[in-house]
């Protein structure tokens, strides 16, 4: 019961610090906006949350003596993954730090990358989302504080990484995985897959078939340039 909660738990942590990958990957560009900083926010804490809930049950699991040994094995690959998982939100948090200083969302007021289109179509715009607008524009200092934040939240995850290497001693060379590298991105077995792989595979090419099919291209070349010949003697 233990397991399935740690992981599921991994595999929650995952998605989220795999979706907070792809939204960082936008910050500066024609999408950034105060609806993506909010998201980004609410997003890292979501997976925060979820690293120190995972964190703390996979500690008890493993610091636990009377543990069977293949149980074991599943928790420390567990382990691994959650710890993958913590290296890529601490660095994927430290690049929003730095894109967000790089690209502040109110200062300069233009936009920080160029798209070609020009025009007085922002007052429409503004008209269109004119809540959300004065909502935003009340909160001007939003991005400031949240990278304040953020400063504070990568010594937090920088801390608990170390206080996670500290209590529990998996080193991750000694994991053995239960699959080989890649083996997610195969196609399932199924009725038209099984199919496939019981048909025999061809052999090598057989020489006479080779030689025959040469010949016959010769023969279709020459009687082309004979066709040819003619048409221009006509």
């Amino acid at each position: 019961m233990a397991g399935e909660e740690c992981k599921a738990l991994v595999d929650a942590l995952n998605k989220t610090t795999a979706c907070y990958h792809h939204l960082v990957l936008t910050v500066g560009g024609s999408a950034d906006s105060q609806d993506l900083r909010e998201e980004l926010q609410k997003t890292r804490q979501k997976a925060r949350e979820l690293a120190v809930a995972t964190g703390t049950r996979l500690t008890v699991a493993l610091r636990d003596r009377g543990l069977a040994g293949e149980e074991r094995a599943e928790f420390e690959r567990l382990w691994v993954a959650f710890s993958g998982c913590l290296d890529l939100l601490e660095a994927d948090m430290q690049r929003a730090l730095t894109l967000g200083a790089a690209f502040p969302l109110h200062a300069p007021l233009r936009p920080l990358v160029r798209t070609g289109v020009a025009g007085s179509s922002s007052a429409i715009a503004a008209r269109a989302l004119s809540t959300r607008s004065l909502r935003h524009e009340a909160e001007r200092d939003f991005d400031a504080a949240d990278l304040q934040e953020l400063e504070r939240e990568v010594l937090l995850v920088g801390e608990m990484i170390n206080d996670m290497e500290m209590k529990v001693n998996v080193p991750r060379w000694t994991v053995q995985a239960r699959q080989a590298a890649g083996a997610e991105l195969l196609p399932t077995a199924g009725p038209s897959a099984g199919g496939m792989a019981g048909a025999p595979r061809s052999g090598p090419c057989d020489p006479g078939k080779a030689l025959a099919a040469t010949l016959f291209s010769a023969v279709l070349l020459a009687a082309l340039a004979l066709a040819l010949c003619v048409a221009k003697l006509s």
